[in-house]
């Protein structure tokens, strides 16, 4: 190649991916480390060398005539995409025209990092056609400062790309005729075709910039096979790609296969209705081809990029949360798979941060890439320990020793528990990544998190979590439950939960107070916390804090099915929350950060655990997540239930740009199967149910705290002062006429307790204290009084 052969045009358009809704997603279970997705029938995004690391925006293929005539494969309407069977993601994409038909056979390498498609095309009406490749190369997460060139391998022409320490390259048998390599939008192959009807460029090279490849396969090229390797360095992705092309397709096909095959022979679904079981086996697909191969147990929440076309995002959905990935362990328990939970939990336990926390999410090296705080991230991993003692994983089982260590494990929990105990009950985020507050979604996970951590703590700890978690269990409908407001009266019911209370609340505050409502227009930035619910309250009943009928879980849902649901021809759907700005705009566009929320598959199976809880038939919200899935078996993050769109791909019950797969959804349908057929919810806690039985306790305890200082407490019950470090309290209960010092009590799970008596006080009365802080020996400053109200009731 020479510099004046270099492509003109640097350096192309701004880079975006492609659209996250996919057909299929696959891995091979050997020793390959590359992961593909295929989006309207060709291959999207492909990862190497680890799950996180999109490397490819797309490989495509046009069909032409030579005359004029060119056909790009991915706009035909008559396609079909398949994996070989239920669950062996092996996938199959046709594509018919009135002139030709295109199958394309796709999967990985079982031990190279190697992606290969089998192309076999087929002339209608005896023209001879040619095919091309279409290569956009994204290394390194993003499709800028990439380098392309056209090598001559050992069989013939190829394109090299790279971004170090990344590279990849395209070889194909039989060999290309010609290649050629451009900028996206100035010039790539795509453009020429758009402008000239035909192949008439062959750049060389194309340095820095976002760039694109074009192979030429022979004239009626009957069956081409196509090798994508990938390297640190051109020659090493090349070889990669070469050396698998020496072996026969079928024989990558028959390998990859295999495993899969040998995978699914290991499931045992409950008996399910006809339909269900493909769906049940993708799901289990889904989640293991989710699951990095250096780094087990590190399971990412989508290969996806939501609505992928309108940015360069380096994380998309390609990224480590702990609440989808305990949502992930969940399902492969239910469905068995007690090995592959554990790989999981040692996971998290490896990623795990010094304050017992876990990041709002991560890259697979346990690295964090979003800076929020949510609590409900660090209570699932505790929930999931505890899932594993009951599932025998912490014990030995015949000959098996155990899968992990109790020990350690123990240490895992009494960290996360006392992050918990220390920084709840208000949360950061809630579980939809957006308001601060008192969000039953996160106040449910985290205090069965705090009676399930219990059974792995000494005593003294023990009972200290399980006091925090009576309290804030007792206080749920004080924090989070609003009677008679404007929206419960609009409703026709008697209150409702609300999706997020004000952390003011803690201390008095008005439970009405402006929340934050995100992904809205301006002027709509804010809503009263009391005119905004959501299906969330169904997680009090899920970790079995309430039980379904409780007349306030009742008249909520009755609020939200009023309001959330919107009905499709596939079933009902819900939205996340009243006010949902995060889904493409009314029109459908992209979301690019204001939008209307639509509906969510997951929500489905949520309600389903309801009705199981609930003893109705879950049945029909299987269905309906089943009719909602695309492609291969895939289930998306979101559904279209707006009017039609045609012109933009957007039906009523059918995926959005949202994510698709979301690991979570495949999930939830997964322990909705084994819930629905034992009768009972899979993963609701053992302890926190056989602590409450879904009753509330009664507390005649009130907690005081620094960061939320309640003002008064009822008569009769006993003031608690919790420290987050070791000091003495200096009280008076009678206006320091007499006085009391009380060295705070150690409870082993960061917190330094005090209780105050205040039997005889009546209404008026007050506690005043001092607090001295004996690390410093410093006094806080200030006196402080709690004023004794009414007494309940």
């Amino acid at each position: 190649m020479t510099e004046t052969n270099a492509a003109p045009g640097r350096p192309g358009i701004p880079p975006t991916w492609t659209s996250s809704a996919k057909d299929a997603v696959g891995t091979g279970l050997g020793g390959s480390r590359v992961w593909f997705t295929v989006g309207h029938g060709i291959v999207n995004e492909v990862y190497w060398p680890v799950v996180d690391r999109p490397q490819v925006r797309d490989l495509g293929f046009l069909v032409a005539d030579g005359a004029g005539a060119w056909f790009e494969v991915k706009r035909l309407a008559d396609r079909t995409v398949r994996s070989v069977e239920a669950g062996v993601p092996a996938v199959i994409s046709e594509f018919r025209h009135p002139r030709f038909s295109l199958r394309l056979r796709i999967c990985t390498g079982a031990a190279r990092d190697v992606l290969l498609i089998e192309a076999t095309l087929r002339s209608a009406g005896g023209t001879p056609l040619r095919l091309y490749a279409l290569l956009a190369p994204h290394l390194g997460r993003s499709g800028a400062d990439n380098s392309a060139h056209v090598e001559s391998g050992p069989l013939g022409l190829a394109i090299v790309a790279e971004r170090r320490p990344y590279a990849l390259a395209l070889a194909s048998d039989p060999s290309p005729e010609r290649a050629s390599v451009g900028y996206v939008g100035t010039s790539d192959g795509w453009q020429d075709f758009a402008r000239n009807g035909a192949m008439t460029w062959t750049w060389d090279s194309a340095e820095q910039g976002n760039v694109a490849g074009i192979v030429e396969l022979p004239v009626d090229v009957g069956v081409a096979r196509l090798a994508l390797g990938f390297g640190e360095r051109p020659a090493q992705a090349l070889a990669e790609a070469t050396a698998a092309l020496h072996e026969p397709f079928e024989t990558h096909w028959r390998r990859f296969t295999s495993g899969w095959r040998s995978l699914q022979r290991r499931l045992r679904p409950p008996s399910l209705p006809p339909g269900l079981e493909p769906l049940y086996r993708a799901s289990a697909a889904v989640i293991r081809s989710h699951e990095d191969r250096a780094t087990p147990g590190a399971i990412i929440a989508s290969l996806s990029i939501p609505w992928g076309t309108t940015s360069d995002d380096p994380g998309g959905y390609h990224l480590v949360w702990s609440r989808d990935l305990v949502e992930a362990a969940g399902a492969l328990l239910a469905i068995g798979d007690v090995e592959s939970a554990s790989r999981v939990f040692a996971y998290l336990a490896a990623t795990q941060q010094q304050d017992g926390s876990w990041p709002q999410n991560q890259w697979i090296d346990g690295s964090a890439y979003w800076t929020g705080h949510q609590l409900d991230e660090t209570a699932l991993p505790v929930l999931l320990a505890s899932a594993l003692s009951e599932a025998g994983a912490l014990d030995a089982a015949g000959a098996r020793p155990p899968l992990l260590d109790r020990g350690l494990v123990a240490g895992v929990v009494r960290r996360a528990v006392t992050s918990l105990a220390r920084n709840g009950p208000v949360t950061g985020e809630d579980r939809w990544e957006e308001d601060a507050g008192l969000a039953p979604s996160t106040l449910a996970p985290v205090i069965a998190a705090l009676v399930a951590g219990a059974t792995f703590l000494d005593d003294a700890a023990a009972s200290a979590a399980l006091d925090v978690a009576d309290d804030w269990n007792a206080a749920l409908e004080r924090w989070t439950y609003a009677p008679d407001t404007s929206l419960s009266r609009r409703l026709h019911v008697a209150g409702t939960y609300l999706r997020v209370a004000p952390a003011a609340v803690l201390m008095g505050g008005p439970i009405d107070t402006p929340v934050a409502l995100r992904n809205r227009p301006e002027g709509e930035e804010r809503v009263a916390a009391t005119e905004m619910i959501s299906p969330d309250v169904l997680a009090l009943v899920r970790f079995g804090l309430r039980t379904a009928d409780d007349p306030r879980i009742v008249d909520t849902l009755t609020a939200v099915d009023a309001t959330l649901r919107t009905e499709t021809p596939l079933g009902p759907v819900w939205h996340r929350y009243t006010g949902d700005g995060y889904g493409e705009t009314k029109d459908g566009e992209p979301y690019r950060g204001v939008g209307i929320g639509r509906g969510w598959p997951v929500l489905i199976g949520e309600r389903g655990h309801h009705a199981v809880a609930a003893g109705e038939d879950a049945l029909p919200h299987l269905r309906a997540m089943a009719a909602m899935a695309a492609g291969a078996g895939l289930i998306p993050e979101q559904v279209w239930d707006g009017v039609a769109l045609p012109g933009k791909g957007l039906e009523p019950g059918r995926p959005t740009g949202s994510a698709m797969p979301l690991v979570w959804a495949h999930a939830e349908f997964l322990k909705l199967c084994h819930s629905w057929a034992g009768g009972s919810i899979v993963d609701r806690p053992a302890a926190v149910w056989a602590r409450w039985h879904g009753v509330p306790p009664r507390m005649r305890r009130r907690s005081w705290r620094l960061g939320w200082p309640i003002a008064t407490i009822p008569a009769g019950h006993l003031l608690r002062i919790e420290l987050l470090r070791p000091a003495l309290v200096h009280f008076s209960i009678d206006g320091w006429a007499t006085t009391h010092d009380v060295a705070a009590r150690d409870t082993g799970i960061g917190l330094w307790v005090v209780d105050v008596p205040s039997e005889g006080l009546e209404e008026g009365a007050s506690i005043v204290f001092a607090i001295l802080w004996t690390d410093e020996g410093r006094w806080e400053g200030r006196d402080l009084t709690v004023a004794i109200g009414l007494a309940d009731g």
